[in-house]
């Protein structure tokens, strides 16, 4: 077999059959399930990553199987599918999967903090420094009602924060994410119960893995 990858999206191909067996793999989480903690516990990824993330992988395969989405680009797929009522569960099961692959990278042991590089430059440029951005960020994710996503995404060479609800995705909207914070409850209600501001602070102040936004923004 031959793994073709293209950022969060890639399928295998079978060389003799030419066969496509799954168009969006599940990823590995690039850490350890207890290398988060005490922010997020080994117990958190084992639902969330081990059942969440995991089930909306094997849906949206199941969804776009057969049809001709299969072997797209996950990308493309998003932008082909949002807003369609037709076309809904392949839109939200596969945006879910993409939008969680992300988050796992969004963050990292001992993250957190104010960034340095493009990334930190762009931050005091865009919101004036990063108290304000960090205020703005919480008060995003705080505020978020229901089910979400809050973004950080560069467009027209300025950082925003964006949220979307459900399985919303700012790659639709011809942004540039370069990290995420995923608000549903899912994510902390069994370290946190509903204490989702405690949750946003951790995220912030320890969690975010800004090495990643920077590699992103140099894309």
């Amino acid at each position: 077999m031959i793994l073709a990858s293209a950022g969060l999206s890639s399928f295998f191909i079978n060389v003799s059959s030419g066969e496509e067996v799954n168009t969006i793999l599940m990823e590995e989480l690039p850490y350890a399930k207890d290398s988060l903690a005490p922010y997020i516990s080994e117990r958190t990824f084992e639902y969330h990553y081990g059942k969440h993330y995991a089930g909306y992988v094997s849906k949206a395969n199941q969804f776009v199987k057969k049809t001709r989405f299969e072997g797209m680009k996950t990308e493309e797929i998003l932008k082909k599918t949002e807003g369609r009522d037709s076309l809904k569960n392949i839109f939200n099961n596969t945006a879910q999967a993409w939008n969680h692959a992300f988050f796992w990278k969004s963050m990292k042991p001992g993250g957190g903090g104010k960034p340095s590089g493009n990334t930190g430059e762009m931050i005091d440029k865009s919101f004036g420094s990063y108290e304000i951005f960090r205020e703005d960020f919480y008060n995003a994710a705080a505020g978020l009602f229901g089910s979400g996503w809050v973004w950080l995404v560069e467009k027209g060479g300025k950082l925003r924060i964006v949220s979307t609800s459900n399985a919303g995705s700012p790659l639709t909207k011809g942004m540039k994410p370069l990290l995420v914070l995923d608000v549903w409850e899912h994510a902390y209600y069994l370290d946190r119960m509903n204490n989702r501001s405690e949750y946003i602070k951790a995220f912030l102040d320890h969690l975010i893995n800004w090495d990643f936004a920077e590699s992103n923004l140099g894309k």
